[in-house]
């Protein structure tokens, strides 16, 4: 298994300082990722899921240290052994950059309007030296474009010329440009149309298989993330509280926050909508500056129960390639998704 593994994260953290008064002094923490740790296997999709704020960007950007981590340890599996990122100095990381890529949210703001796209795809290409020549950098940036199903010919443009979509197609090309083996991909549909998505998503699929490519996928839609991972992560508050494969998840729940979130799913039979209960979270999400006592969801559980709120659960082995941080897991017969398919939007024509 350790052969076939690509990314070990152990008891990751992210703590950001509340500072007060005229000297700013340190008042409190905000522990936006509180002991996160999985592992990725390559040519995998993990997807990571949960409410805005519970931590899932801040757990892709700590694995790639574009914000330094407090706590923690991720390792990268080379070819000379695995390798903890969260040790390296800047000039070490920077051997490594090239096989961890991401691809963000927002294609507008993440791709510089005052470059042409093909100056955009050649820079990774030029800063690593990967290309010697300027008709071997052409045609890369031209094989790199029509990779993500555009033409040679839109190198010459500039980003504001592109729909949402081909420009999300941009910042995935660029995020291929030094063969990465890992790319974590921040929400990279949720600030596209919903036609646009599934092709987005089937592009993913397909350049996957095509790169032997893994991916980190974070995003909040639940019907997005069952497309294409192979894995989902539930995060609440900083933490993971349930993870395991995809269909097992769906299929049979084990923690009551993942329960909730998959009640919220619509699914494409009307007939199966109406019948599942849908399950509303009283309160608000709790402050990750001053998280509960015990476990970090029972303010909000109807299943909760005293030992719930004195003692935190671990994140414990279920079943095969399944785990859950509660209590009650063993108890409880949670509401799944059996017999029906989370509603996807039809592919349509560019």
């Amino acid at each position: 298994m350790h052969d076939d593994l690509l990314l070990e994260v152990e008891d990751l953290r992210k703590h950001f300082p509340i500072r007060h008064g005229l000297l700013r002094r340190v008042v409190g923490q905000v522990r936006a990722v509180d002991g996160v740790s999985f592992t990725l296997r390559r040519r995998e999709t993990l997807g990571i899921v949960g409410e805005s704020g519970c931590g899932k960007t801040t757990v892709g950007r700590c694995l790639l240290r574009l914000i330094e981590p407090t706590q923690g340890h991720v390792w990268l599996h080379t070819d000379a052994g695995p390798v903890d990122l969260t040790t390296l100095s800047a000039s070490q990381l920077k051997r490594l950059r090239p096989r961890m890529q991401m691809v963000f949210q927002d294609p507008q703001s993440s791709l510089n309007p005052r470059m042409t796209v093909g100056d955009i795809l050649a820079e990774p290409l030029v800063v690593n030296r990967v290309c010697r020549g300027r008709r071997a950098l052409q045609e890369r940036v031209c094989a790199l474009l029509e990779a993500v199903g555009l033409r040679a010919s839109d190198a010459r443009r500039y980003p504001h010329a592109f729909s949402g979509g081909q420009r999300q197609r941009i910042g995935i090309a660029r995020a291929l440009a030094l063969h990465p083996d890992l790319v974590v991909a921040d929400e990279p549909v949720s600030a596209l149309d919903v036609s646009v998505q599934a092709q987005i998503l089937n592009l993913l699929t397909d350049l996957r298989a095509k790169f032997g490519l893994a991916y980190i996928f974070i995003a909040h839609d639940l019907g997005v993330v069952a497309h294409i991972s192979d894995r989902v992560a539930v995060m609440y508050l900083g933490k993971i509280v349930e993870i395991g494969a995809t269909h097992t998840l769906f299929a049979t729940p084990r923690h009551p926050y993942t329960e909730a979130l998959l009640s919220a799913v619509p699914v494409a039979d009307p007939y199966v909508q109406r019948a599942r209960q849908r399950i509303r979270l009283g309160g608000d999400v709790p402050s990750p500056a001053s998280p509960p006592s015990g476990c970090r969801f029972h303010p909000r559980c109807r299943y909760a129960r005293p030992i719930c709120a004195q003692e935190e659960p671990v994140l414990r082995a279920v079943g095969p390639d399944h785990s859950v941080a509660c209590h009650l897991a063993d108890e409880l017969a949670l509401q799944g998704m059996q017999g029906s398919e989370p509603a996807a939007c039809e592919e349509s024509a560019p």
